[in-house]
């Protein structure tokens, strides 16, 4: 027999959330890998021998896209030599072209900090976006491995029967949240937030990637002593000396945030994600 029935196809992500999507949809018929770990920094990843390898023989680059691997996916890229995952290439998906980006800004300079020109990346935090991830990665895998069509559409229809039920339940449970104002450190939650009509008054980072400075901090004290704010939303690879001088100055609680599958322990899938920001908004 052929060892070529068996092989599977090796689909390399840059994240764990897409690599969750990648297996839930692609099954036994995949091999996944994601280069990047759910606790780090999205926009900054060191490029590593192991993962040029790992591009080098992948069949399949699914990227976040919105420009937030734009630190370091181009120089794996070059060295891997791969050209069926070069942008352009069959084996390349690009999900931010499938989505709607929102936080588009007219105009990019240095000193807005470190603006994503394209929009907000974060776009996976929106429920809404993840049934048109699921198609696109469901259309990719169909197109490179065709005999296997059939097999891909029957677990994307179980991933999307679930995320449906999934949805009902989110879009109860964060609407409790509905009008209420957060001060967040970085602007990595803000589909979610934005899609269930939740407030951010002020980020933590006085401009995108930039530390906050103490006189920031001090502004931030004056601002919230006249609004109610229910938390200061923190992510999980930023140092939490500001959030929490600005908690044990105002009162505020502050609260570590995942922002991707792994991001922390309870964070096993998409799906566990989700509950699991529910979660900490609620304590």
């Amino acid at each position: 027999v052929s060892t070529l029935v068996f092989a599977k196809l090796r689909v390399v992500t840059t994240y764990p959330y897409i690599k969750d999507m990648t297996q839930k949809i692609g099954g036994d018929m995949v091999k996944v890998s994601a280069l990047a770990k759910g606790n780090f920094d999205p926009h900054t990843i060191v490029p590593k021998p192991s993962l040029i390898g790992k591009v080098r023989q992948a069949d399949m680059l699914v990227i976040n896209g919105a420009q937030l691997e734009i630190g370091w996916l181009p120089p794996l890229l070059q060295q891997a030599n791969n050209q069926k995952v070069r942008s352009g290439g069959n084996g390349f998906l690009d999900l931010s072209n499938h989505v709607k980006l929102i936080q588009v800004p007219e105009s990019v300079s240095r000193e807005h900090g470190d603006i994503h020109p394209a929009g907000n990346p974060h776009f996976c935090l929106d429920p809404y976006n993840l049934p048109k991830i699921a198609k696109a990665i469901l259309d990719k895998l169909s197109e490179l491995d065709m005999e296997n069509m059939a097999y891909y559409d029957k677990n994307y229809h179980q991933f999307m029967a679930t995320w449906k039920q999934k949805v009902a339940e989110y879009d109860k449970k964060f609407s409790e949240f509905s009008g209420k104002n957060y001060i967040e450190y970085h602007k990595n939650l803000d589909y979610l937030l934005e899609r269930y009509h939740m407030k951010v008054v002020k980020t933590v980072e006085p401009l995108p990637g930039i530390p906050p400075t103490p006189k920031h901090c001090l502004g931030l004290i004056r601002l919230v002593k006249n609004i109610k704010i229910e938390k200061i939303l923190h992510d999980v690879y930023h140092s939490k000396k500001s959030s929490k001088f600005l908690s044990d100055k105002t009162g505020i609680p502050y609260e570590v945030m995942p922002h991707d599958v792994e991001a922390v322990k309870e964070a096993k899938d998409i799906f566990s994600l989700y509950d699991e920001i529910y979660r900490r908004l609620k304590k």
